[in-house]
């Protein structure tokens, strides 16, 4: 990494090799808190590339995601049986996190448009049984969203710097959501932050549908609705890549100086400011060249009438002589 970053502290490298212990198990064997389990296959060459700069480690990660998702149960069913209650039923807040909440369906990649072709297709596909729900008395039933989320990294930072040089690559690539913790200590030991990577400009949700009380998960709203979802979210797979290879190029721009930054296409991507900059140079070198050729072909004119004029006064010379 750059010589002008401080050097890892001691308590950084213990942490850090403690994690990519972690990550370097097989990945059959790997899992994690995401509904996936382990790292996303889009982003595994950033994580394996970012973990081998000194001074940075990933924490956890997602390469982005469209999934359902179906809330946890907001109160608490006190079964006649007297049962005891589940763990999974206990009380949801707001937004059904917790209480039982289940993921209908989770995809890392764009979804095949063609698997959802017909109606019931895209029904099962989001973990759907019915069309037709109705949004009557909506607030006391279980709410079925859908989800797009672009890629998310939490990479923990040796120092203040690391993380600042972090941020800056992560703004400069569309990360513009992205943000540090534990930057200040209240004693002698090192600072070490951990930065979050990640833009909330792609992110998008939508209620789809409601669980009944016998358990049924209804659609409220037109497969062909859904079907325009799940269009929206292969759109933003494909930008969220670029971002993601935005971000790869950047980093690795930083720490290793090697000018390989990659634009909308993947490719010869360079900052506004340095465009503007380049633009304004080449405006003024054209016009340097212009105001230059104007001054030869000026220069040229006057020795050609400079010529002409000795080559009359010669040939009057000529003339005299004759008579």
């Amino acid at each position: 990494m750059s010589s002008e970053l401080p050097a890892p502290p001691a308590s950084f490298v213990v942490r850090k090799d403690k994690i990519l212990q972690q990550l370097n198990v097989p990945v059959s064997d790997y899992t994690d808190l995401s509904p996936k389990g382990s790292v996303d296959a889009n982003i595994r060459d950033l994580i394996d590339g970012l973990n081998e700069f000194d001074g940075l480690v990933t924490t956890s990660s997602c390469g982005g995601r469209v999934s359902v998702f179906l809330e946890g149960r907001r109160d608490i069913d006190t079964a006649s049986s007297g049962d005891a209650v589940d763990d999974r039923q206990t009380q949801a807040g707001v937004g059904g996190k917790g209480g039982g909440g289940t993921w209908l369906f989770v995809s890392h990649d764009r979804v095949d448009m063609k698997t959802v072709e017909d109606e019931d297709a895209a029904l099962r596909v989001m973990g759907l049984d019915v069309t037709g729900g109705s949004p009557v008395g909506i607030s006391s039933k279980r709410l079925i969203h859908f989800k797009f989320e672009p890629m998310i990294l939490h990479v923990l930072t040796a120092s203040t710097a690391h993380a600042q040089l972090l941020l800056k690559c992560a703004f400069q690539s569309g990360f513009r959501e992205s943000g540090a913790l534990n930057i200040t200590t209240a004693n002698d030991s090192p600072i070490i932050p951990m930065v979050a990577v990640r833009t909330m400009g792609l992110s998008f949700e939508s209620l789809i549908g409601v669980e009944t009380e016998d358990g049924r998960r209804e659609a409220i709203v037109s497969a062909s609705y859904l079907k325009t979802l799940l269009d929206i979210g292969n759109d933003r797979f494909v930008e969220n890549d670029k971002r993601i290879a935005r971000f790869r190029s950047a980093l690795r721009d930083a720490v290793t100086g090697r000018p390989a930054k990659v634009g909308e296409n993947g490719v010869d991507w360079e900052d506004p400011a340095a465009r503007k900059e380049r633009k304004r140079a080449e405006g003024l070198r054209r016009r340097a060249e212009m105001a230059a050729a104007g001054r030869d072909r000026s220069v040229a004119g006057k020795h050609h009438e400079s010529t002409s004029d000795q080559d009359d006064l010669n040939g009057d010379d000529a003339l005299d002589g004759l008579f």
